[in-house]
């Protein structure tokens, strides 16, 4: 016996190592002082660029969309997904992406699969200006399904320390600026594949009906980053008193992670028009409207708080880059909850 007659192809391992190696490096930015393949990744913060800087990590994963991307043969996008979702959620606390790094499992790695995977990381990460620090491929036989993977990201940005955004100085009467989403982003797919394979018993192929694109194209929509859009309100100081990554627990959940003590939300659902997707999951699975607010993001995949004088500031300044924004409700005395004006 040997390792490879046990499912573990070291030389497989190898090829993809040098297919992606040309990957990462066309996301090196000048911090970066190693090379893939090492140890671990070197990354110098420059000096100059922060007065008082403090970084900030996350990790994240794709879900069960990753089941979407195995039925249509698609796996050229999810690898997008977790980037753009990983710095998401350090940018909501003012932070701007450093480097990235991917954790790619599988039963048997095929080197072609696993490059498109890639390919999408380095792609959101030139995106963002991240760099592909490094990752792990790890080959598990007999514990994952065949032709299956899992896949997750570890992100480190860093913001200047008076530039931290928390949502301390958040209080009632301030509004909240909702920015259109992609899709249904990372979240909520556990649920839609239901609605979609097994109650409408669609294929990843079909049309949605009232949608007019593929199942695979909707439900592969890629999840988009804010980052591009919100720097020039980031870098007004105290303009941005709050943000809010509408992630799994939908606005309901997530709003109130950055309220301080005393603080609620009200929203007004007649703010904005819910994307036909989400209105078709909602019927066609007889969901209840409060369970698709904490499923879903419903159209809503960032939001902004700001002072109620600032949002005409705001408002102006996002459309002026092609957005669609919405005064979408207000802070208001309270626990730290959302109440829905319906």
């Amino acid at each position: 016996m040997d390792y490879k007659s046990s499912g573990v192809d070291i030389d497989a391992g190898h090829e993809l190592v040098r297919r992606i190696k040309g990957l990462a490096r066309s996301t090196f930015t000048p911090g970066v002082l190693s090379e893939i393949g090492s140890f671990g990744g070197l990354f110098r913060l420059d000096p100059g660029a922060f007065t008082d800087p403090v970084l900030v990590a996350s990790a994240d994963g794709v879900g069960t969309k990753l089941k979407v991307a195995f039925l249509a043969n698609r796996h050229d996008t999810v690898g997008e997904d977790l980037v753009n979702h990983c710095v998401n959620d350090i940018l909501v606390q003012g932070a701007r992406p450093l480097f990235f790094l991917d954790y790619l499992a599988t039963g048997r790695l095929a080197p072609d699969v696993a490059e498109q995977v890639v390919a999408g990381i380095a792609r959101g990460c030139r995106a963002n200006g991240c760099a592909l620090l490094g990752g792990e491929t790890a080959e598990m036989p007999g514990f994952y399904a065949a032709g299956e993977y899992d896949l997750a990201g570890f992100i480190v940005g860093a913001v200047d320390r008076a530039r931290i955004v928390n949502g301390a100085t958040l209080q009632p009467g301030d509004a909240l600026v909702g920015l259109p989403s992609s899709g249904l982003h990372t979240n909520g797919y556990s649920l839609a594949r239901r609605i979609v394979f097994e109650e409408l018993k669609l294929a990843v192929d079909s049309i949605l009906p009232g949608i007019g694109i593929s199942v695979g194209d909707a439900l592969l929509a890629v999840h988009r980053s804010y980052l591009g859009v919100l720097e020039p309100l980031l870098a007004e100081p105290d303009l941005v008193r709050g943000l809010a990554h509408i992630t799994g627990g939908g606005i309901t959940d997530n709003l109130p992670r950055v309220f301080p003590p005393g603080v609620g939300a009200r929203i007004d659902r007649r703010a904005w028009v819910v994307p036909a997707l989400f209105e078709l999951l909602g019927q066609a699975g007889h969901v209840p409207v409060e369970d698709m607010y904490r499923s879903f993001n419903m159209g809503i995949g960032l939001v902004i708080a700001c002072r109620a004088a600032d949002a005409g500031r705001v408002m102006a300044t996002l459309e002026g880059m092609g957005e669609a924004p919405r005064v979408i409700g207000e802070l208001i005395p309270g626990e730290r909850s959302v109440r829905y004006v319906i």
